[in-house]
């Protein structure tokens, strides 16, 4: 018996593991160092199994399955836990049929989308499913089982790729994967599925009006896979013999209905009606051989309907005489379907087992990212108020030359032991010639990062040029999605990135004002203390070494206290806000599984809420006191100075002011350190951002290459034929509705189910996350957000959306340096000029 067989997708070699790794490492990059590994491990154990299952389905044999069922489990695995419209792949697949271009489609087609891999790695699976049944023998109980079992399963995958493919191609699809096609197909699978169900009744004698039933649902299935096998949209794709084969079968499952249909006629002693169907047997038989080209075709039922129909004329014309009614006019013996399309399980292969356990899902990755988020602006938030709070003291301290003004009328022409610290202070952090160090290298880490940029913009440049070019060239032809389209939120988030550039640079700017202006101060605090002593002007007449013991100078003593005090509570705040942290990763997971959403904002603020509140309400509590120190502070100073009659001299200006100077160096180390930190940060941030770009232009030109291969070839291809008209004796063989009658069908037969029980999905959410269309890997695209810092780099705007790096005020972490430039290999040479640094279904009666 011949049976048809799905043709197969003919894969390119691809390499996703570096492109995988890359994402990964950008997008998980507070993972461990063990789990990194073991992801990593797992990404080229996927990469293995993918190079060997997508190639084995060309032996055709069972165990091809096992390993494309693997493939499929993990990227649908996969496909959960990472953002695929950041990974850019270039996958290519050919058509199955081949014959693309000559009928107006696509010989192969190439997109960078995870699901269309999914896809096309399904329709093998349905399509050696098929092969695999094909091949098996109908003489056995084994054979007819593993027919019926996989014709059905592969029935069950085409259907579901009819909305997957809708949902993962948006532009031409290869023939094989449009709707037309899918449908045939699947219709051709049950329809054979059915058959072997009608085989096995046969083969185990079951009751003749069972086997009738199950004969005449076989050729309701091949009439609806004949007519969707002749759609003009697809009739060309099939080898010339396929309609006239199932034709035929169609014809044939007719001509076993009657034969077995008259048995119950002769049992019932209906013996006009027994020759009126034999008579319709033979010559439906005559008529399934010549449609099939096949003259043995299911001749053994043939003849014994022939031998029957002798018998019983001979029977009718000497017993009983009875009138020989038109067969049009009988009714049918009813229907019975065995044959199902098998909803897809939730996983295909046995035993799964995933490789990416130490990945969590998309949605639950994005949920923390979000979540971190938030808690870096609330905890950024409370750090500047205690900043800003402790810079406006600084401030009201210099312009009252505290504390040295109470240390002046104690110690004369001596320098005041406050200021002798802060001198000593600066000298040891390097004084005057560090802070240029660090101001003299952002020119270059600003050049680094702007180049880093303009190479990026440079490479999305010439992919559109190219692109408008060969759309000019080709016209209507270049159907491909245009660049623009595409790049467009590349391009917004690039200059987004350029915006933060700028703003970077107004804050360098304010940085070199803030130096120059105390540029002599600050170079006098990093002199010696010798030096220094000899530069401050000597006391005036004003000094009274008598009014430091005043009740006024006690009393500013007393409040200077009250400021180091807050200060040094400051500086635990600060501390412990920084090492604030909040795991809500099993909160998250435990909100997906349960809810199919997750509400981060919700769960993230009141969990937040619970940590930073009674920091809060510290910090709160701090300027609150602040306000009433600075008050008494003025009073104290007023009073100070009228009772003791200090004088504003020369020298207690030069005080004040290398006062100020110690504040504004300390405040430009801090500023300085994460400004060098930000454009660290963001020269990572932007070689991912230009790597993506790297991937985004190779995968373009790789289909752009495809496109004017496909159109090459069609060019140089002759006109295509002019499709045949359909013959008449292609059309069903069916004379009329016959009304269906529920009969209960054999016990012992049923579909068998996939190698494990399997459960009923939805089709729409059989597929996990991304079911992405051409395009929307380049559009759904967010760059990770900037390391954010403090005033005035912590007012530097950056994306808010992003599924990336969290905000931080550090260097980001010590695992994702040194992937780059390495991760610029992805699966392709670098761009020129890029940057270097088990149970039955128990409704089934046949048991199978």
């Amino acid at each position: 018996m011949e049976l048809l067989s799905v043709p197969l997708k003919k894969p390119a070699e691809v390499d996703i593991a570096k492109p995988l790794k890359t994402l990964i490492q950008s997008n998980y990059q507070n993972l461990e160092a063990d789990k990194l590994n073991a992801i990593n491990e797992a990404i080229s154990e996927l990469n293995t199994l993918r190079n060997t299952a997508v190639w084995k389905v060309f032996d055709k044999q069972e165990s091809g399955l096992e390993l494309n069922y693997r493939y499929y489990d993990q990227l649908c695995s996969l496909e959960a836990k990472i953002p695929v419209q950041e990974l850019q792949v270039p996958f290519k697949w050919k058509d199955a049929f081949d014959k693309g271009s000559i009928f107006g489609g696509r010989i192969s087609l190439t997109l960078t989308s995870l699901a269309y891999e999914r896809t096309c790695v399904l329709f093998n699976i349905a399509a050696l499913q098929s092969c695999v049944a094909a091949s098996q023998g109908i003489d056995t109980d084994e054979g007819l089982k593993l027919a019926a079992k996989l014709f059905q399963q592969s029935a069950g995958i085409l259907s579901a790729l009819k909305t997957l493919a809708s949902a993962t191609i948006q532009g031409e699809p290869t023939p094989d994967l449009s709707q037309d096609c899918l449908t045939a197909l699947a219709n051709l699978m049950l329809a054979q599925a059915q058959e072997m169900f009608v085989i096995k009744a046969i083969k185990d004698n079951m009751k003749e009006l069972i086997v009738a039933k199950l004969c005449a649902q076989c050729e309701e299935l091949y009439s609806e896979a004949l007519r969707s096998m002749q759609r003009d949209t697809v009739r060309a794709l099939w080898d010339k013999e396929w309609i006239s084969q199932v034709a035929g079968r169609q014809a044939a499952m007719h001509a076993l209905t009657m034969l077995y249909h008259s048995l119950v006629s002769k049992s019932n002693k209906a013996f006009g009606e027994e020759i009126s169907r034999l008579q319709k047997s033979i010559e439906l038989f005559k008529t399934a051989q010549s449609r099939a080209s096949k003259p043995t075709l299911f001749q053994e039922y043939a003849s014994r309907a022939a031998r029957n129909l002798a018998e019983a004329k001979k029977d009718n014309d000497f017993i009983y005489n009875e009138i020989i009614p038109d067969v049009n006019s009988l009714p049918g013996p009813g229907k019975a379907q065995l044959a199902k399309v098998l909803p897809m399980p939730a996983h295909l292969s046995e035993g799964f087992r995933d490789l990416f356990t130490a990945l969590v899902p998309v949605a639950v990755n994005q949920a923390l990212a979000a979540c971190e988020g938030r808690k870096t602006e609330l905890v950024n938030g409370e750090i500047m108020r205690l900043r800003e709070a402790t810079t406006a003291m600084n401030g009201l301290l210099s312009s009252l030359n505290l504390p040295a003004i109470i240390e002046v009328t104690a110690s004369g022409d001596s320098l005041p032991p406050s200021l002798q610290e802060k001198a000593s202070a600066v000298r040891e952090k390097g004084g005057i010639g560090q802070l240029k160090d660090l101001i003299e290298r952002l020119p270059e880490l600003f050049t680094r990062n702007k180049e880093i940029l303009d190479e990026a913009f440079r490479m999305l440049d010439e992919e559109r040029d190219s692109d408008n070019q060969l759309r000019a060239q080709f016209k209507d032809r270049w159907t491909r999605t245009p660049s623009d389209k595409l790049a467009g939120t590349f391009r917004a988030n690039g200059e987004k990135y350029r915006t933060i550039i700028n703003n970077a640079t107004a804050a360098d700017k304010v940085i070199r004002e803030k130096f120059a202006t105390h540029r002599h101060g600050l170079e006098l605090l990093s002199m010696t203390a010798d030096q220094l002593a000899k530069e401050i002007p000597s006391a005036g007449a004003g000094a009274n070494s008598q009014a430091s013991n005043s009740s006024a100078a006690q009393r500013l003593r007393s409040l200077m206290e009250s400021v180091d005090t807050i200060k040094a509570e400051r500086e635990c705040i600060e501390s412990e806000l920084k090492s604030l942290t909040v795991d809500l990763k099993d909160r998250f997971l435990g909100a997906l599984a349960t809810e199919g959403v997750i509400n981060e904002a919700a769960i993230s603020l009141s969990e937040i809420g619970k940590l930073i509140g009674p920091l809060q309400e510290q910090v709160g509590e701090t300027l609150a006191r602040q306000q009433t120190l600075s008050a008494d502070i003025r009073e104290a100073h007023e009073k100070f100075v009228s009772e003791s009659g200090v004088s504003t001299d020369q020298r207690d200006n030069m005080l004040s002011k290398l006062a100020a100077a110690y504040d504004v160096f300390t405040e430009l180390q801090g500023y300085l350190q994460e400004g060098e930190t930000f454009y660290n940060g963001l020269t990572e941030i932007l070689l991912v951002f230009q790597s993506k770009i790297s991937d985004f232009c190779f995968a373009r030109k790789t289909e752009k290459e495809e496109l004017m291969k496909d159109l090459t070839h069609e060019s140089s291809r002759q006109a295509p034929a002019v499709t045949p008209v359909i013959p008449t004796h292609h059309t069903s063989t069916t004379a009329s509705a016959e009304p269906a009658a529920s009969a209960s069908a054999p016990s012992g037969m049923a579909p068998a189910p996939y190698p494990h029980q399997m459960q009923g999905i939805p089709v729409a959410g059989a597929y996990g996350v991304g079911g992405v269309a051409p395009g929307a890997g380049f559009t759904g695209y967010v760059p990770p957000p900037m390391p954010q810092g403090f005033n005035p780099y912590g007012t530097l705007p950056y994306p808010t959306a992003y599924t990336g790096f969290p905000p931080a005020t550090n260097m980001m972490p010590p695992a994702y340096y040194g992937t780059y430039p390495g991760a610029y290999g992805g699966q392709h040479q670098q761009q020129p000029g890029a940057h270097q640094p088990g149970a039955p279904n128990p409704n089934n009666p046949m048991g199978w």
